[in-house]
């Protein structure tokens, strides 16, 4: 009875759905859909405390989570489906002798990939020995069921690394804002009772702690500062004061009471929504660095590097912003009435393009979750001294600074994005409250509509919801 049905010289392991007894498989299946149902409604739930909490960018951000787990569970099936007919794609052995994350044992042979049982070069062949098909014609699998496991396994624990470690990051960010509120009230309350006195420009701390010379050997030494100021105090009270006014001046006149931290933090949550998911574009630099784990190549070394120098850059930017529209004020006047407000532009960002910080920082955390979920996979599956894992000294170096840039980014980098980002030519739709702002696409909507019928209606049906009012809109509820 437990012979029947499976393979020749197949031992328990072998036997079939056939002859497992039904209480058996009743009992895994329902472990599993309980595990499943309880995830599904925690998730609900949360779900459901953050509409109630009017935290709909948050909300949003859960239904991204929702479709990578979706896009998880189709590439799990397709893996599953398609892992028979891998075993019938067979290829030379010689083929399998290039681009390998670990040396080939001294003798290479027929006995290849029986000899590698346990080692690290089952990520390429498996653990086991070709399947008869491929046996029977001098050849070996592509990949064997083993290697499709360990794969499938991989991919599952990158992609939860990335949203846990996204999600724990932007918390952190938001969390070293929290001084910034602090003097949003204490502006709110002083806005009406400090007289308006007129100041020279350098009388101002903004000013002095920003411009301290000019010419080449200034612009060298702002760069030098930008750096380094980065890793302590990234945003000063002076910094977001100066900030603030200026964007209420340039987008929101008339409203000097406007709440700027309110609506940065709704920005900077809507901005999670897009760096929690995994664009197509990531999944193609997986590819790469899966390509790339050649044995003497040390490229991972460099790839551990590349993002943590690009972070170093991108938060110098960010300061560097900062800085140079404090220039641009001194350049501009010598005396000022009131508080220092700066002139927001797109001409301070790369490109002109504000939103391409942030797919830079995409692409920081993505790594950053790559290099430490590859690092706990190959320590699990292979263990610390195996050959795939690389040399110690390396691994370490690696693990370090994949950590040490997550925690710089959600100390000094989101902030910073999160204030800076505002200081271009455009504002974002989180200005307005959920009601105004979908009342505006309803209207939006509605004229783009009668702009099709009616060419006449075509000033109305020019204007756009994606957040760049140009001011245009007057503000209805701060």
């Amino acid at each position: 009875m437990a012979g029947g049905g499976a393979k020749a010289g197949g031992g328990p392991e072998a036997i079939t759905l056939e002859h497992r007894p039904t209480w058996i498989v009743a009992a895994v299946c329902s472990v599993i859909v309980i595990i499943s149902l309880v995830f599904e409604r925690l998730l609900h739930s949360l779900g459901k405390r953050l509409k109630k909490g009017s935290k709909k960018p948050l909300y949003e951000a859960l239904l991204k989570i929702k479709e990578e787990l979706m896009l998880l569970g189709f590439i799990s099936l397709l893996l599953t489906v398609f892992q028979g007919a891998t075993q019938k794609i067979c290829v030379r052995e010689s083929i399998m002798h290039h681009l390998l994350p670990c040396p080939l044992p001294p003798r290479a042979g027929a006995k290849v990939f029986t000899g590698m049982l346990g080692g690290a070069r089952r990520l390429l062949a498996g653990g086991g020995a070709a399947d008869d098909y491929c046996q029977r014609k001098g050849k070996v699998p592509i990949l064997s069921v083993e290697a499709m496991h360990q794969l499938h396994i991989f991919i599952f624990v990158l992609a939860v690394t990335h949203v846990v470690l996204t999600a724990i990051t932007a918390i952190l960010g938001i969390a070293q804002t929290r001084n910034w509120r602090r003097w949003e009230e204490k502006i709110q309350l002083n806005n009406d009772s400090d007289p308006q006195m007129i100041k020279h420009v350098q009388e101002f701390k903004f000013i002095r702690d920003h411009v301290k010379g000019h010419g080449k050997r200034w612009k060298i030494l702002g760069w030098l500062r930008s750096f380094f100021k980065q890793f302590y105090g990234s945003v000063t009270e002076e910094d977001y004061t100066a900030m603030r006014l200026g964007f209420i001046t340039k987008h929101c006149k008339g409203h000097p009471k406007f709440n700027f931290y309110k609506y940065m933090i709704r920005a900077f949550e809507a901005d999670f929504k897009k760096v929690v998911g995994i664009s197509w574009y990531l999944w193609a630099l997986l590819v790469v660095f899966l390509l790339l784990n050649v044995h003497g190549w040390y490229v991972y070394i460099w790839l551990t590097l590349a993002p943590f120098i690009l972070l170093l850059v991108v938060g110098s930017k960010m300061e560097h912003i900062i800085t140079e529209l404090a220039v641009q004020v001194a350049q501009k006047h010598t005396a000022i009435e009131g508080d220092v407000a700066v002139t927001p532009s797109d001409d301070f960002f790369w490109f002109h393009r504000p939103k391409l910080v942030l797919q830079l920082i995409h692409i920081v955390l993505f790594q950053n979750a790559f290099e430490i979920a590859f690092f706990f996979w190959l320590l699990v599956t292979y263990g610390f001294n195996s050959c795939i894992m690389g040399r110690p000294a390396y691994v370490i170096a690696r693990l370090v600074i994949s950590v040490v840039s997550q925690l710089l980014c959600g100390y000094s980098t989101l902030p910073l994005y999160a204030i800076v980002s505002h200081m271009g030519n455009s504002f974002k739709k989180a200005i307005f409250d959920d009601n105004v702002s979908e009342g505006l696409v309803s209207w939006a909507q509605k004229a783009r509509r009668r702009k099709g019928k009616k060419t006449e209606n075509a000033e109305v049906g020019g204007s756009s919801v994606d957040g760049r009012y140009g001011g245009a809109v007057q503000m209805t509820d701060a």
